[in-house]
């Protein structure tokens, strides 16, 4: 005890933003890695580094512990290599530049693309014609449109409905819509490769599913099956729209300004707000145990 209480008397605000740097980097990774493959990843790297610290310490094991010290470095290299989906999509989010909502100009033009997709997209569903389409935002998408047929075209609910008719030549790929444009059809995208994929999903949803893992982009697929609408942005996927509830999941995604939306760089402010005002709180309850108390003089 008498340790713990030197340790934290050293303590100073230059030693409390280091420590919380550190925590919040240590944070900051595990909201990466949140609910993707990596978890189970670094459990079993953890769970393994704690086994073997604990069998070299315990039994003295002087050939084990020559082997984990040698084997600790190659691990090190071994981290980018497979954390290397997340860590590309960390430095992709630190470099992109700004919303295409957020431009001069820019919300009519997409208030009309959300109605055009929507209103395209209500017709293909009540008609059971499957359908892919992929907005792209901030992260170029241009080698998947290479694997796709250029079209280059103004963006309508016509040209939407005549790409994705049955048995046409384009109907089976993913459109690319770049703006206001079309920029092409009958694109290959990545299917989602992860363990939590529901495998009752098609291959359109498993392709939204895949993309969005690695791009900023947002996904309407529309099932040939059931007709179903659904909307896939992070990976992750909201199911059962109609036009209109279409239209305000795509609003809350591209116009997150309004009021009633709260964006991540406002959540991560408020986050370190609360974790600095526990942190002066509990610098506080130390220097009060620590520092001497002034004795009250008698009356």
């Amino acid at each position: 005890m008498s340790d713990l209480l030197w340790t934290l008397s050293q303590l100073d605000i230059r030693a409390a933003v280091d420590i919380l740097l550190v925590a919040l980097v240590f944070w900051g990774l595990l909201q990466l890695i949140q609910r993707t493959q990596a978890v189970q990843l670094l459990r079993g790297v953890v769970l393994v580094v704690l086994a073997a610290a604990l069998l070299t310490s315990v039994f003295r094991l002087t050939a084990f512990s020559w082997l984990m010290g040698k084997a600790v470095p190659a691990l090190l290299l071994a981290v980018p290599v497979i954390f290397q989906p997340e860590l590309r999509r960390a430095l992709e989010r630190l470099g992109r530049a700004g919303a295409f909502a957020n431009r001069p100009g820019a919300e009519s033009l997409v208030r009309q693309v959300i109605r055009q997709v929507a209103r395209a997209s209500a017709l293909l569903s009540d008609r059971r014609h499957g359908a892919l389409i992929v907005l792209e935002r901030d992260t170029g998408l241009q080698e998947y449109v290479d694997t796709g047929v250029r079209v280059d075209a103004a963006l309508t609910t016509e040209l939407l409905l005549t790409i994705f008719f049955p048995n046409t030549a384009l109907h089976d790929g993913a459109v690319i819509v770049r703006g206001d444009r079309v920029v092409a059809a009958g694109c290959v995208l990545p299917l989602a490769t992860g363990t939590a994929v529901d495998y009752r999903l098609g291959t359109r949803h498993r392709a939204a599913l895949g993309l969005t893992e690695q791009t900023d982009a947002v996904v309407v697929v529309v099932s040939e099956e059931t007709g179903i609408i659904s909307v896939v942005h992070n990976a992750r996927m909201i199911r059962r729209l109609d036009e209109n509830r279409l239209v305000k999941v795509l609003d809350a995604i591209y116009l997150p300004s309004r009021p009633v939306q709260v964006t991540r760089a406002q959540q991560l402010a408020r986050r370190l707000k609360r974790v600095g005002l526990g942190v002066r709180a509990w610098l506080g309850r130390v220097a009060r145990r620590l520092l001497p108390r002034p004795n009250k003089r008698s009356s």
